[in-house]
Formats: C-alpha cells, structure tokens, sequence
C-alpha cells in the first residue's frame, strides 16, 4: 500500500492550489454583490482554461482533463477552500452527459467542455426531493418528438446555465432530456435566496408545453434514474473532498487567529478548551480525507458501482457533517468576528450547511449504506479491495 503522493498528483495538488489562489481574490466582491460580474466571471474563466482543469472529469479527447477519480478528489479538495462556492466556477460537466449521442456531443458536451455552454441538472421538485422516484414531470410523446410539462426546483447554476439536464417520465419510464433554456415554455417561477451567498443561482423552473424533438433525450428512454443515481454517486464523493478542504481552510485560519488573538495575558491557542477544538478538528479533517481518498481510489480500480454507491454515501456522510463541526468550531474560535461576513469562516459556516442536504440529505446517505449493508452484508464496506 502507497499513501504518499506521486509526483502526477503533487503536481495536481499544487496546480489546483494555484488556481484556488487566483479565484480568492473575487470572494469579497462576490459576498458583496451577490454573485460576480460577466468581466469577473470572464477572468475566472481564462484562468481556468490556462490551468488546464477545465471538465477534469471528461476525456482528454473531448477537450478535458481527463483525470482519473482520484485526481478530481485531490483537484476538489483545493478548490474546496473557496468560500462563496467559487468552486462551481470551475466547471465539471455532469458526468450523465457521458451518454450523449456524437450529434449531442458536438452540441453540447464539447462546447460545455470548453467553457462556451454550461449545463444545471434539474432532478428535485417540490414533492420529488432525495428520493427522485417520486417526480410528476411529464414528457409525453407528441409526434416526432416530446412535450414537458411539470416544475424543477433547485437548479443550481440555473441562471448562468444555457442548458438543462432534465429528469420526466414517458409514461412510467425516467428519462433524462437535453432541455436549451431559451426555448418556448421554459421560464423561471422565482429565484429564492438561500442561507449562502453562492456564486450562482438556483432557480426554480417551469416547463409548460415545452417541445423537444427526439434527439432530445439523453441516454435512451427509461435510463434516467440509472444516470442519475451515477451522477448522484460521483457527486458525492466530491462534495466529501471539497467539504474537507473547506474545514482545512476553516481550521488554518482559526489557528492562526487562535496564535495571535490575547486574552487574559495569554494567546488562544494556549487555552485548553481551545486546543481540544483544534485537536478535535484535526481529528475530523485527517480522517475523512483519508477515507476520501481511499474510496476515490476504489473508483478508479473499478470496484463494484453499487458498492461504490454505499461507500459515496459513506464519505458525503462523513465529510459533510464532520466539515460543518469544524467550521462550527472556527466560528467559536473566532468568537464575535466569526460572525461576521467579512471573515471566510462565517462563509465557510453558512455554505457547509447545505453540504448535508443537496445530492442526498444525511439520513438518506444512511439509508444507502444500510441497504447495502442488509442486502450483501458489511464486508466490502468495512474492507479494503484485494489487489488482483
């Protein structure tokens, strides 16, 4: 077994360390103004084509990165750091779109790849929300093609998107379709605002009437919550590495407030009940981004998927609620200015809270692994693989 980085992933590390850096410095304005302005988000964009991880879960031959699932981890894990979610401006394709057909490719995944289109995947509805088996959205076949008609709700990067991934039902059958925005019948209902101040929005969508042709859909009829529960279990896994690498940038700076703030004649750092929060910090951190990566790994000697699917669930899990204790934490270390938007950890504590809902709240992640758990046993998920 090889715990050390090789030099392929150092490198990664410290490439997506830089990248991380550049961003950081639009993290006021974006808290400031609510999200970033287009020369903003243009500058953003030039910097993430120059560093070369543009799509980094997409194939080289497409125009991404194509790094292995290990390689996202370690990539996400630096870009975690970002507060205001300035992570998602460094595009990741939805991995579904795998599936699309060349002609689709060519009109959609290439150009998303390279940054000129963008994608939302809209899958919750206001009575279809972890468990996406109960949507109401409808695609009813309507001479060469499809009409959609039904409601999405928390489409994220939906206002910056110029097209949607959406999940309805042809008859009884789940289906992924390739929506553009712009065409007759789609519309937004409203905009929420939300706890966070995210770099994008999440709209909530309407689609009355709405009419697709047949190259529409994505991966054939009745293939969507297959697709979907795929996208679901990558995802998961990259929240785990980026909530992590929000709690590592949470902890530092509580350390080093911690190192210079005096109080009672004495730093911080050399208080007890603060030394317990940073230990139990590091605790946290250390140990989910040990399991991160291990089961990144896992991915990438192509275990199981249903397996892998429980052992996602299991680092989202973890991860989620461990980074929240630990910005938590800062926020107490911090005391008062800790509650102050102007300071990274208050952001970092408002925007891990959503991190234990989206893709699957906590106590769905907890379904997931004891179903696995009841229906092949605990084995694979207390066990490393065996080399073949």
């Amino acid at each position: 077994m090889e715990f050390a980085y090789t030099p392929r992933l150092a490198e990664l590390k410290q490439r997506a360390a830089d990248l991380t850096a550049k961003i950081m410095q639009y993290e006021d304005a974006c808290e400031a103004d609510n999200g970033l302005s287009p020369s903003a988000l243009d500058a953003i964009r030039q910097d993430v084509l120059a560093s070369g991880l543009q799509a980094v879960n997409m194939p080289e031959e497409w125009g991404g990165a194509g790094l292995s699932v290990l390689e996202q981890v370690v990539v996400q894990d630096e870009l975690g750091k970002l507060t205001n979610a300035l992570w998602d401006t460094v595009w990741r394709p939805a991995n579904c779109l795998r599936a699309c057909t060349p002609e689709q490719r060519e009109r959609y995944l290439v150009p998303d790849i390279r940054g000129q289109r963008r994608d939302a995947v809209a899958i919750t509805e206001p009575g279809a929300g972890s468990d996406p088996a109960g949507i109401e959205t409808t695609a009813t076949p309507d001479g060469d093609g499809y009409r959609i008609n039904g409601e999405k709700w928390f489409v994220t990067v939906g206002d910056a998107a110029d097209f949607l991934i959406v999940l309805a039902l042809v008859g009884d059958a789940p289906t992924l379709f390739l929506v553009d925005k712009d065409l007759p019948g789609v519309s937004v209902k409203r905009t929420p605002r939300y706890t966070h101040t995210f770099v994008y929005e999440h709209p909530e969508f309407l689609f009355e009437d709405v009419k697709v042709g047949a190259d529409a859909v994505l991966g054939g009829i009745g293939n969507g919550y297959e697709l979907t529960r795929d996208w679901f279990t990558e995802e998961r896994l990259m929240i785990g590495a980026r909530t992590i690498g929000a709690a590592e940038r949470a902890l530092t700076l509580a350390v080093e407030w911690a190192s210079q703030r005096i109080q009672g004649g004495q730093p911080l750092i050399e208080r007890q009940l603060i030394q317990g929060m940073i230990a139990d910090s590091v605790v946290d951190i250390t140990t989910n981004r040990a399991l991160t990566h291990q089961v990144a790994w896992e991915f990438d000697q192509g275990e199981n998927r249903k397996l892998l699917h429980a052992k996602a669930a299991t680092v989202k899990l973890a991860a989620s609620e461990a980074s929240n204790r630990v910005a938590d934490r800062a926020v107490q270390i911090f005391g008062g200015r800790g509650y102050i938007r102007d300071y990274p950890v208050e952001r970092l504590w408002r925007e891990l809270r959503v991190d234990r809902i989206w893709e699957g709240t906590s106590e769905i992640q907890r379904l997931v692994i004891a179903n696995e758990v009841a229906k092949r046993g605990l084995s694979g998920l207390l066990s490393f693989p065996t080399a073949q």
